[in-house]
């Protein structure tokens, strides 16, 4: 026997299902879905439903209270509160009663007799696109195929859907969940999207520009005050009839626990805005490069503050914040990317010899030697080798003990490792904010600095070349 829903909400494994589960809770007054009661269920699907007649009731996606009724056409298609073609044909009431009529349980007469897809309790009915999304591109069919009648769910969780906007950054097009396996942090996150959407959707009017995908997961992050205990992820979905798409972007929780202690001051306090500043580009704020590297490469975090600190290194000077940067990104490589302390203490020795040569030459031109050949690992490599020479024949006198190798078999394997799976590249980069840094602390300053300086081009500067580069959108939401 098919167990009843009772009008309970139940979490399942579908992320969205999750993010509308707490969604619909937060309308009725209730701090989770599991304490969501049958008047207080009943409660929010009504205000769910006045909401989209209210917005049908405006007919033209362009009027000034139109921004719900656009929205809606890219989540549930076609319904009953965008059907643009009848809408400007039927009176007020018509609207309403079609509205109320689709976000009503269907009789139990009419049940098909089947377990929910998703909570496996009894279903009330097939549902399409029009109620859930469905898939990620039309070339994967976003609709129910010829002789199917759609997706079995029960009444709950067909609202926990009607609900995920509410949860959901709304932009008009692409739509933007923040979902967690936490569920603490999923609660926090989805109570203060649905409070801000509440007064978007009641007035119908456009919020101001949101912040990209990305940022908005680090704000989520920066106003939670508790250990996350799993990962997020950032689920961008549009069910429009044309040009389908869900894309979807994740922290670990290692980073993401990283990031939060970070925004929030915890042991590394202070270090956020210098961590941003290494970030900042010409046409983008540094919380925007921040955010778009840890969701889409977080090894690049650490490569953006090397240059950053090479930039004004190569100069003969040193930024003021080197240290902040260093520390945050010796501990984001160690408790983010997992470096043991053995390979990050090998590499920062390793360094600490190459900045003692530099240092010991009056010329900001052999640190821009030093970078330009940084800048191509087999020039690198060529370089260290007959460093290596000289600092065995003649060590620099600054050194107090230059018995050991500049470079040791271990150090050298770790920058230069040929192997498929190695972290090389990684390696070198960490290497970089490493000599930089030991610079910095030495508080070398060369004589022919400003002269450097002035011949420096931005080629001089440019990243390195490692195999990667910045990933790049077209897209209008991502340049926000």
């Amino acid at each position: 026997m098919i167990a009843s829903s009772a009008e309970s909400v139940v979490l399942t494994p579908h992320p969205l299902q999750r993010v509308g589960a707490y969604a619909l809770a937060v309308l009725a007054g209730a701090p989770d879905p599991h304490r969501l009661t049958r008047d207080a269920f009943d409660q929010a699907v009504s205000t769910m439903a006045e909401d989209a007649t209210g917005a049908a009731l405006v007919r033209d996606t362009k009027a000034a209270r139109g921004f719900w009724l656009k929205c809606s056409q890219s989540l549930f298609p076609n319904s009953k509160m965008n059907h643009m073609p009848t809408l400007g044909k039927r009176t007020d009431e018509e609207i309403g009663d079609g509205v109320r009529r689709w976000r009503t349980r269907p009789p139990e007469a009419s049940w098909p007799g089947v377990p929910c897809a998703l909570c496996g309790r009894e279903a009330v009915g097939f549902f399409g696109k029009v109620d859930v999304p469905l898939a990620e591109s039309n070339v994967y069919r976003n609709n129910t195929p010829r002789g199917h009648e759609g997706l079995a769910l029960c009444w709950p969780c067909v609202c926990s859907f009607h609900a995920l906007p509410y949860g959901c950054q709304l932009t008009g097009g692409s739509t933007v969940a923040v979902h967690s396996w936490d569920d603490q942090f999923l609660a926090h996150s989805v109570r203060r999207q649905v409070r801000g959407n509440r007064m978007v959707i009641g007035v119908g009017r456009e919020p101001r520009k949101p912040p990209s995908r990305e940022v908005l997961a680090l704000r989520r992050l920066r106003d939670y005050e508790h250990r996350i205990s799993a990962g997020i992820e950032l689920i961008v979905f549009n069910n429009n009839n044309r040009g389908q798409t869900l894309e979807t972007y994740a922290l670990d929780q290692p980073l993401a626990e990283w990031l939060r202690a970070t925004l929030t001051g915890g042991p590394h306090q202070g270090s956020f805005r210098p961590l941003l500043r290494a970030h900042q580009t010409a046409d983008r704020p540094g919380i925007v490069n921040m955010a778009r590297n840890a969701f889409r490469d977080p090894q690049r975090v650490v490569t953006t503050c090397g240059h950053y600190l090479a930039a004004a290194a190569v100069t003969g000077n040193h930024r003021p914040d080197t240290d902040r940067i260093a520390a945050i990104c010796y501990s984001y490589t160690t408790e983010v990317l997992d470096m043991d302390d053995s390979t990050l203490k090998e590499i920062q020795g390793t360094a600490a010899r190459v900045a003692a040569l530099l240092a010991a030459q009056d010329s900001a031109g052999k640190i821009k030697a030093f970078h330009a050949d940084f800048k191509q690992p087999a020039r690198l490599r060529s370089w260290l080798r007959r460093q290596a020479v000289w600092w065995m024949l003649a060590p620099p006198a600054s050194v107090p003990d230059p018995a050991g190798a500049l470079v040791t078999t271990r150090g050298y394997e770790l920058l230069f490792d040929p192997g498929a799976d190695s972290n090389a590249w990684f390696h070198r980069e960490v290497f970089l904010i490493a000599v930089l840094e030991e610079l910095h602390r030495l508080r070398w300053r060369p004589s022919d600095a400003a002269k450097v300086a002035v011949e420096l081009t931005n080629d001089d500067l440019g990243p390195t070349d490692n195999g990667f580069m910045f990933h790049r959108d077209d897209d209008e939401e991502d340049q926000r």
